[in-house]
């Protein structure tokens, strides 16, 4: 399979008064199209530093990303970015609120507009179409944020922790929903997260990265007997366990 995105040797350090800090060293990895690939590591390693290089924020110091074969800066425009919190504006329509990118990038094409309103029937908010967001329920919220996401039909799109602001009942289910919903799209997905049952239940493949300055330390495959099973079930699978205890392992080795 072709990849969709390629990271070769990125380093990247951050530039103080005081000195200069490594956070990312030596990064190489791909991601091939229709994939999902999660990213874990301990608190503070870059994770989320490897995600700014990734959606164009930081530009990188060392070593090159690429998009679809091409210099990664040709296609900062192609890329969806869906933040801890939902940041939908409450004087906006839910309907306003998804649309935001199509309006700021002038977009509001027929095609677009209808495939939006498809977007809000099939995840369950068309009737919500005209609601504010303080009316929705916190799933609800981070649906209608991948719905604004996704309305821009970007060839990758990166999660930052989306859950995390979540109460654990309502981050199970928003998971299975955000899943499904990436997954029908046909999207090519990269989560960053600190929960290694919630990367295990999503993931086609974990990176695994170490301490800072972080290196990749494994890329390890996840299969279940059923490709289509859904997180909530994988979490239940006999396969779960010997994921975790194999990222567990990797994380708290020395070296």
């Amino acid at each position: 399979m072709t990849p969709l995105l390629e990271v070769s040797h990125v380093t990247y350090s951050y530039h103080t008064l005081s000195g200069e800090t490594t956070a990312l060293s030596d990064i190489t990895f791909s991601v091939d199209e229709g994939e999902f690939l999660v990213i874990v590591g301990p608190s503070g390693c870059g994770k989320s530093t490897l995600l700014s290089l990734l959606s164009g924020l930081i530009p990188t110091e060392q070593g090159s990303i690429r998009l679809s074969h091409t210099p990664f800066i040709k296609h900062q425009t192609d890329i969806g970015y869906m933040l801890q919190k939902d940041h939908l504006f409450e004087w906006r329509t839910v309907y306003k609120n998804v649309i935001l990118g199509l309006e700021i990038q002038k977009k509001e094409t027929p095609e677009n507009l209808a495939h939006v309103e498809q977007m809000l029937k099939d995840y369950g908010l068309i009737s919500f179409k005209n609601a504010r967001p303080s009316e929705l329920s916190g799933g609800m919220r981070q649906r209608a944020a991948l719905i604004r996401t996704l309305a821009l039909d970007p060839s990758l799109l990166l999660l930052d922790e989306p859950f995390s602001a979540l109460d654990y009942q309502t981050r199970l289910n928003v998971c299975d929903d955000v899943y499904s919903i990436i997954k029908k799209e046909r999207k090519t997905a990269i989560l960053v997260t600190h929960d290694l049952s919630e990367a295990i239940s999503m993931a086609d493949r974990i990176l695994i990265l170490s301490k800072r300055p972080a290196c990749i330390r494994q890329i390890l495959s996840v299969h279940f007997s059923d490709p289509k099973m859904p997180p909530m079930q994988r979490r239940q699978a006999p396969e779960f366990k010997h994921y975790f205890n194999e990222i567990w392992k990797e994380l708290n080795t020395n070296g």
